[in-house]
């Protein structure tokens, strides 16, 4: 099994989702007391967010690239990173790490287009939703991003850094979401995309009016894809 490096902690509420679906699809494929061969740097969110806040990206990769870099000492073979907005830098540690760098938008797209989407609602902090580096492998690959409205924005990232990055879930703002979704249908967006990795603690997928597609889940999944890949190949070429 290849080993696999994560950059988490931004934050740790949604990494410990990562650790939880990894270990539990190793287990499901290989059976008995197999799990996943993980290195974890988890960075502390606050000086790492405040940087963000305050524009000065790039402070905020030069802390990506030291944590990436951290990883390949650790022994990674390649390296995905548990944040959407942190994917921003992921060029950046591919290119300091020379390691593989696990995309978080590829896996959501393909399982966008096999499900036959195209008008989607992209979901995140508003660095994710506003800036380029969000939008863009989404837009790449033919997809059309729904803009969303500037109070939308305003509370989604709210609840995001206020909430679900600590930890809180809250009933109110899981119903916020209802409303949104809602109007997002009347829209006529195809489905959602909870681009930021710890939405799915107040959206469930299955229980909405439009398709969710959790850029956590199918992120994970593709990395147990990847680090199966040799292990599989082998039982295929026997």
């Amino acid at each position: 099994m290849k080993k696999l490096g994560i950059i988490g902690g931004t934050s740790w509420n949604s990494t410990r989702l990562y650790y939880d679906h990894i270990n539990t699809l190793v287990a499901r494929r290989m059976g008995g007391l197999h799990s996943a061969r993980l290195v974890l740097e988890s960075l502390d969110l606050a000086p790492y967010a405040a940087l963000q806040m305050k524009g000065k990206t790039d402070e905020a990769e030069k802390l990506i690239v030291a944590a990436g870099l951290s990883l390949l000492s650790a022994g990674a073979e390649a390296i995905l990173i548990a944040s959407n907005t942190t994917n921003r830098y992921g060029p950046a540690v591919a290119r300091a790490t020379g390691l593989p760098l696990l995309p978080i938008a590829d896996p959501t797209i393909a399982a966008l287009k096999k499900a036959g989407h195209r008008r989607i609602a992209l979901l995140g902090t508003r660095y994710t939703m506003i800036e380029d580096f969000g939008r863009t492998p989404y837009e790449d690959a033919g997809l059309d991003v729904v803009p969303i409205a500037p109070d939308w924005i305003a509370t989604v990232d709210r609840i995001i850094f206020d909430e679900l990055a600590k930890g809180v879930v809250r009933r109110d703002s899981q119903r916020a979401f209802k409303t949104l979704f809602t109007e997002l249908d009347r829209a006529k967006v195809d489905a959602v995309v909870l681009g930021c990795t710890e939405l799915v603690l107040a959206v469930d997928p299955r229980a909405n009016v439009l398709p969710v597609f959790d850029t956590t889940e199918l992120h994970a999944r593709s990395a147990v894809d990847w680090m199966l890949s040799d292990e599989e190949g082998a039982k295929q070429a026997a």
